[in-house]
Order: C-alpha cells, then structure tokens, then sequence
C-alpha cells in the first residue's frame, strides 16, 4: 500500500493521525505522502503544504483566496498522480478534498479513493453522496447510521467508531486540581457559546440573560479557544454571574469532568458533554437568511448527537427564533433540580457513547482494518467524472 492522505484542518489531522499510526502497526512503515498536519507529519508525513492554508471556512473567508485554493486543488492532484501512490484517502473538507479526487479520477480512472467522515446527508442535502459516489469507492463513517446511506448511493462503508470515544477525559484528581487552583466550591454549570466568532456574537449575550434566570446560586465556568477567547472576555463582561474562562487543554478537560450540567451550542460538543457525563441543553441561533435556508433544507426534527445516535429527544434544543433566555432558563432550571430529567439524559448519554464505539478498538485502528480491507478487495473501475483537463484547472 502506498497512501496518499489529505486532511485539511485540526480535525482531520487528529483522524489522520490516528488511522497512519494504525497502518503502521498492521503493515509497518509506509511510504506516507500527501498534505495534512503536526500530528500526521510525527507519523512520518511530510506535507506538500502547510495544511492550514485549507483551514479555512464561510465564503467572505474563502472569496480572497479562490484563485489561492484552485491552484493548490490541481498542484495536490498533480502531486497525487505523480507520486507512485496506489490509494488517495481524503479526509473530511470536501469542498477541497473532492475536488482533487475528481480530478485525480478523471485522469486515472482505476485510481482507489478512500474517504474518511461520511456527509451528514441524513440531515442535509441528500444529494450529496450520489454527487461523491462517482468519486470515492470507500467511505468510513463516524455514525453508526450512516454505512446504508453510503451503500444506497453506490458506496462501501464501514462504521469505524467516533474519535470522542478514544479521547483522553480527567479524572477525579485533576478535578481537584482546578478546584483548588481556582476555588471552585461545587459542581459548576458550563456556559459554551461556540468556537467561532458569529456563534459567539449571538449566543453570549443569551447565556448571560439565561443565568440571570436561575433559580438557584451556581458557579459558571466557561473554556474556550484561544482564537475566540478575547471577544468571550469582551461579551462575558456583564453576566451576573462572572465566568471562569479556560483555555488550557487539560483545565478544559477538568472542568468537563467536574461539571454539573451546561449550556451549549450546537455542534459536536455534545458529544463531548455526554463523553463526561454532563446533562445539558442546546441553544443555537443564526442569520434570518440561514434560519430561513435551513428549515427549507433540514431532515431531522432535532441536531444534537446524542438525540439522533440514542433514538431518544431528551436534550432540549432552543433554535433559531426559540433561541431566547425566557425559554432556555426554565428547562435549564428544571434539569438542574429534576432527578428524573438527568437520569433520562445520562441514560441516553451512555447508550449513544456504546453506539460510538466506546469499549471496542479505538476508531483508529477500526479505520485501519477497514481501509486495508477494502484495499485487498478487487475493485470495479467507475468510468470518470466530466471535468476539464488537470493542466491549467
């Protein structure tokens, strides 16, 4: 097997990583080439580029570097072509990932391509993997749910686990640690408003009313990144209650552990808060335009996580237009004091970590067994997608 592997932002390079050091373990040394991060360059990758020069969302952000993206989209398809690679495995970023691929396709039709994060179709767009189908022979799925959707489209699919069941949580001395450190007296509840500076925007200013709505005296404690951690400072300034804001990876981890209950955006933190056992409820809230697309588009009747792997809805939601502090508080309230409200959520909060994998091989090395499966399959060559010549695309 000879891998070439793209990733192209922080998440994709944990996945990589850990799908390389699992081939690796099965076959030994690999000659590894491609584009990804720090965690897949201390595999043995060198990268063709720096991969954060893909890390990039939202279209004000991409616009200036359209012509940027397009050149690195031909000169990462090139390299593939060129490098005496037998398998492309691409990893998440479809907008930059499967374009290569199609390319790549294009000019060797019999070239393998394995992709690694199946597309949410179940919730969203569900043209999406008939579009990708063309393209990519073998899919590895974070969901469980989501292999027939792959199949039904033409696909392969393994469900190889999902990363937050193999990630590192505190223990009970590292919660004692951040008590101590910083005089946290009991269970907290976790304020999360989101990693990007727009979900920050909308949803501090609801958390803030939300907890001038509590019933009962809580401490508030709310980790963040660094990239978003001055506007957190900025919006957190007149809560009622002052937040302890946390940045450091292992303090986050902690103050996970130790929480009794949260508030958070929506997203895969979810996931994260029922890894640690936290009862929680969601609020999210967004552009009129985008309210407006996503209830035209969307699916499913809820977007947490652990309500869609659980097949429960015990962790409320409050979007969009629901998104107001004099909704949330009362079932934040009633989630603090409602011993049967709690039990329910950590009920599905366990059975949902099962479902992700917890207790089985690490995704990792699932992944691994999967992709040297396929590999050793025959494989039927698709006739290539339409596009224009590699040179100059």
């Amino acid at each position: 097997m000879r891998p070439f592997l793209i990733a192209g932002e922080a998440s994709g390079d944990k996945l990589g990583a850990a799908l390389m050091a699992g081939l690796t373990a099965r076959l030994g040394p690999l000659p590894y080439k491609g584009v990804g991060g720090p965690l897949m360059e201390a595999e043995g990758m060198v990268s063709l580029f720096p991969m954060e020069e893909l890390s990039i969302m939202g279209i004000a952000e991409v616009l200036p570097k359209y012509f940027h993206l397009k050149r690195r989209i031909a000169e990462t398809a090139q390299a593939v072509l060129d490098s005496g690679a037998d398998l492309l495995i691409t990893i998440d970023s479809p907008d930059f990932c499967l374009r290569v691929a199609k390319l790549v396709r294009a000019a060797r039709p019999e070239f393998r391509t394995v992709h690694y994060v199946a597309p949410s179709v179940w919730a969203w767009r569900p043209g999406r993997a008939k579009k990708m189908a063309p393209l990519v022979d073998h899919v590895l799925a974070l969901l469980p749910f989501e292999p027939v959707l792959m199949e039904a489209a033409g696909m392969s699919c393994d469900f190889v686990g999902h990363p937050v069941v193999a990630e590192r949580r505190a223990d009970a001395d590292d919660v004692a640690a951040l008590r101590a450190k910083y005089g946290l007296a009991a269970p907290w509840l976790l304020a999360l408003p989101g990693s990007r500076r727009g979900e920050v925007t909308r949803l501090a200013p609801v958390i803030g009313e939300t907890l001038s709505r509590l019933d009962r005296p809580v401490q508030v404690v709310l980790p963040t990144v660094r990239g978003v951690e001055d506007l957190v400072r900025d919006l957190s300034r007149n809560w009622p209650i002052e937040p302890l804001i946390l940045t450091d990876g292992a303090e986050k981890r902690a103050a996970f552990a130790g929480a009794a209950a949260a508030i958070a955006a929506s997203g895969t933190v979810s996931l994260e808060l029922a890894a640690n056992a936290v009862p929680m409820v969601i609020a999210y809230d967004m552009s009129m335009i985008s309210r407006m697309m996503l209830k035209t588009m969307l699916k499913i009747d809820t977007v947490t996580l652990v309500n869609l792997v659980s097949e429960t809805r015990v962790i409320p939601e409050f979007l969009g237009a629901d998104c107001r502090a004099e909704k949330i508080a009362p079932a934040l309230n009633a989630l603090l004091s409602d011993g049967a409200q709690r039990q329910a959520q950590l009920d599905a909060m366990r059975l949902t970590m099962e479902r992700l994998g917890q207790g089985g091989l690490p995704p990792g090395e699932r992944a691994a067994e999967s992709v040297i499966g396929y590999y050793q399959r025959p494989r039927q060559i698709q006739p290539p997608p339409s596009t224009r010549v590699l040179s100059g695309a």
